[in-house]
């Protein structure tokens, strides 16, 4: 049963319905009663995908909450959530609400160091693990995590024979709840009662793209408030499939993976990880998808390339199909009417190409996609217009419970990420800062009082972004404040819009610009494996791992040329000199990138800085020349 969840005054919720479902898990259980039988939540095992009805996840939250509350947990401390997407996550997650309790999330792929820091600043009482391998990275750290009094594992693979005092399987935990409830049958109502809209929620920790993570304290009012702001970004229906594969530790997956099912009775699908996205995609066929723009780029590059191995006729058929999408696509992004013969034409192109395309990337039912966490190259923006698909940009951060900006489909304008969000407000300081205030700004920083007094001034939530706003009210982000690049001649640069070109590159991973106060632009270059791959295949070029990928010749050139393709449209001062290419494909697991794939330019400066400085050694070396 769809909600509508706005109202005329742009609150975004009215009174008696916030009133009414005031907390999440007062909102939690009220769904489950009144979806009981329907699936809630699907899951892939062994190559097939198992169901769980609502009425079942509700019973499975609810024993893990009287668990915790069996464990002595009292309202307001904290469980900590040491794991990949699962059922168990949502179990724990409104189990903890339930009892009062805040659910922490933690990237699974955290460091032990990264773990021990966590642990310690939440004070989690309880930390719940996925597997032997999470298991092994607790208990490395548990003698100095002295808040943990219990590590509870979810797959008991390889640890059938295993014993410690303080670890338990989450079978044995959740059925501690239910003698709990049989005993005290009341006190879960009475728990859920309890709690309050202004009542921290949860806390998320920032992916620590810029410095060590901070937990940002969310309420149960931000995040009902901006379930009522997404539902305008992403309308849903009753019976929705969408794919959970991001991690849930990020605010954006946690909000659609527990969240938006309770508004829109979406299914959710949890899929196996990045590495098999492109089969889940296929097999789920989400009608509403959320990802960062790296997904969104492989998605781009993987139909490149499958294109590149077709046959002369289909590579030509590809290219007349997309040429009639892309003129679509213009009209959509200039508010133009499009023109019955090009309807006509795109019909013809849909129906011969583009659907295949479609299926080819699990997109065939999908009524929205949405982009976020990082900016975008508006050429991939318009790539999947061209295919018919509607992909908007979303723009916010965690202490803004992850949504300030967006636009939908017919109010597209190119290179902005759309209008503040309903009931809130967004401006720019006289910096360019951009300043956001409204009911989703967050309770502030765990245990960093005076941080959360320099990032909310007066209700005003100070991004660290920088922008620029036109007279219609959209916003276009130009950059992180701190990352802004001065040349030695005194030009300032923004580093972020030509990195995001450059990854438009089906050759090209990532990209890091650096030049602060030197002579011109130089940057790191993380090549696609797959796609770079294929090039040296077919070029006969030989090679045998990523490193020697990056030391090719040929492999170089190929960068060159995208670099200069795109050095055309910017001025000399911001086009790119030199270039060097890391010989590491880096993943999450990496120091250098954030669990939500994004390059932490301070890392990279400084665990590459003589790869840097070698792009500047000499005067007498033409900075047209690659290193």
């Amino acid at each position: 049963m769809a909600l509508n969840l706005t109202n005329d005054s742009g609150s975004g919720r009215s009174d008696d319905l916030r009133s009414h479902r005031r907390t999440l898990p007062a909102w939690f259980w009220e769904i489950a009663s009144e979806r009981s039988s329907s699936v809630a939540m699907r899951w892939k095992n062994l190559g097939i995908w198992n169901s769980i009805s609502w009425q079942a996840y509700a019973d499975a939250a609810r024993a893990a909450g009287c668990a915790m509350l069996a464990a002595g947990c009292r309202r307001g401390d904290k469980v900590a959530i040491l794991a990949n997407n699962r059922p168990e996550w949502c179990y724990v997650e409104f189990g903890a609400q339930g009892a009062g309790l805040v659910p922490v999330g933690i990237y699974p792929t955290d460091s032990a160091a990264q773990l021990e820091h966590l642990l310690n600043d939440c004070a989690a009482r309880l930390l719940f693990v996925e597997d032997e391998e999470q298991l092994d990275k607790a208990l490395s750290v548990l003698d100095r995590s002295p808040s943990v009094e219990k590590i509870i594992y979810f797959d008991a693979s390889g640890l059938h024979a295993f014993s410690h005092p303080k670890v338990l399987s989450f079978e044995s935990f959740s059925a501690e709840g239910r003698k709990h409830h049989e005993h005290r049958p009341l006190q879960w109502e009475v728990e859920i009662a309890a709690s309050r809209p202004e009542d921290v929620a949860l806390i998320i920790y920032t992916s620590g793209s810029t410095g060590q993570p901070k937990g940002a304290m969310l309420s149960h009012r931000n995040l009902i408030f901006q379930m009522g702001a997404m539902e305008r970004l992403s309308p849903g229906m009753e019976g929705d499939d969408q794919l959970s594969f991001l991690p849930m530790s990020h605010i954006v997956e946690r909000y659609f993976t527990a969240y938006r099912p309770l508004d829109h009775g979406a299914i959710v699908n949890i899929g196996e990880g990045m590495p098999a996205l492109l089969e889940n995609l296929r097999e789920v066929k989400p009608h509403v998808m959320m990802a960062v723009p790296r997904v969104w780029e492989k998605l781009y590059s993987a139909i490149t390339m499958a294109i590149a191995d077709a046959t002369p006729f289909a590579q030509w058929g590809y290219r007349t199909a997309l040429n009639v999408g892309y003129q679509v696509a213009d009209c959509r992004l200039a508010h133009k009417t499009i023109p019955f013969s090009l309807r006509i034409k795109h019909f013809l192109a849909r129906i011969s190409v583009l659907n295949r395309v479609l299926t080819m990337t699990g997109l065939s039912r999908a009524r929205v996609l949405i982009s976020g966490a990082a900016p975008i190259s508006p050429d991939v923006i318009r790539w999947y217009l061209a295919l018919n698909l509607s992909m908007v940009e979303a723009y916010g951060q965690t202490e803004c419970t992850g949504h300030a900006t967006s636009y939908i489909r017919g109010e597209e304008k190119a290179g902005t990420v759309g209008k503040a969000v309903s009931g809130t407000e967004v401006r720019l300081a006289g910096n360019g800062e951009i300043l956001v205030k409204g009911p989703h700004v967050f309770v502030g920083y765990l245990n960093q009082a005076a941080r959360t007094a320099e990032t909310v001034v007066d209700g005003w939530l100070h991004t660290g972004d920088i922008g620029a706003m036109d007279s219609d009210g959209y916003l276009t982000i130009t950059d992180r404040l701190k990352d802004i690049i001065v040349t030695a001649g005194g030009k300032n640069v923004t580093p972020s819009e030509i990195e995001t070109r450059l990854k438009f590159s089906p050759y090209i991973s990532d990209v890091v610009v650096v030049g602060d106060r030197r002579p011109y632009l130089a940057c790191l270059v993380m090549i696609d494996h797959e796609s770079v791959v294929k090039y040296a295949q077919e070029k006969d070029l030989p090679f045998t791992n990523f490193s020697s990928l990056t030391r090719s010749p040929e492999v170089r050139s190929l960068i060159q040329g995208e670099i200069d393709t795109v050095n055309r449209d910017f001025a000399r001062a911001e086009g790119i000199r030199r270039f060097a290419l890391l010989d590491t494909e880096l993943t999450a697991e990496d120091e250098e990138m954030t669990p939500t794939l994004k390059l932490k330019r301070k890392v990279v400066a400084a665990k590459y800085r003589d790869l840097i400085e070698s792009m500047y050694a000499t005067e007498t070396t033409s900075p047209d020349k690659t290193v």
